[in-house]
């Protein structure tokens, strides 16, 4: 079993030094699922939510959580990030917006956490702009899809 990072020798929290570490081009995919009612989806698709355009907040949302993944999680290394790009597609079989952000930097640390946090804001803003409408919603599956770079190489979710 790998050993835990962020524990220092006592057991307490601590940020990883990573000062030592040499630049490298790093990128990390991660992806989630909102699933609603098919009005809801259609009310979005046709952009007549009474919030607005659900889909480019949401997206503007993710962009601007990726940046500020360190000030919402303790023992995250704030990153100079190169590009993020946040992606929806609907699916009309399961009534579900998928959503994937895709982020990159060149540094010293992964940008998993960036990604995961473009995606969960992503979600909880399509359920905060169509709540009025269904409150039934499910944000779900958020998960890291792929990841490079680094000293730990390549992943890949099968």
């Amino acid at each position: 079993m790998k050993k835990l990072t962020h524990i220092d020798s006592s057991g307490k929290a601590r940020m990883v030094d990573v000062s030592e570490k040499p630049l490298t081009q790093r990128e990390a995919v991660a992806r989630g699922v909102v699933t609603m009612k098919k009005a809801t989806l259609k009310l979005i698709q046709e952009n007549n939510i009474a919030k607005g355009d659900v889909i480019g907040v949401a997206r503007v949302a993710g962009t601007m959580a990726a940046k500020k993944t360190s000030e919402l999680i303790p023992l995250c290394h704030p990153l100079n990030i190169s590009s993020i790009k946040v992606d929806f597609s609907p699916d009309q079989n399961k009534s579900r917006i998928v959503i994937e952000a895709r982020v990159k930097i060149t540094g010293q640390t992964g940008v998993e956490m960036e990604a995961l946090t473009a995606v969960s804001i992503a979600a909880l803003t399509i359920y905060d702009m169509c709540k009025a409408v269904d409150k039934e919603m499910v944000i779900s599956e958020i998960m890291l899809i792929e990841k490079t770079g680094g000293k730990s190489g390549i992943f890949r979710r099968k």
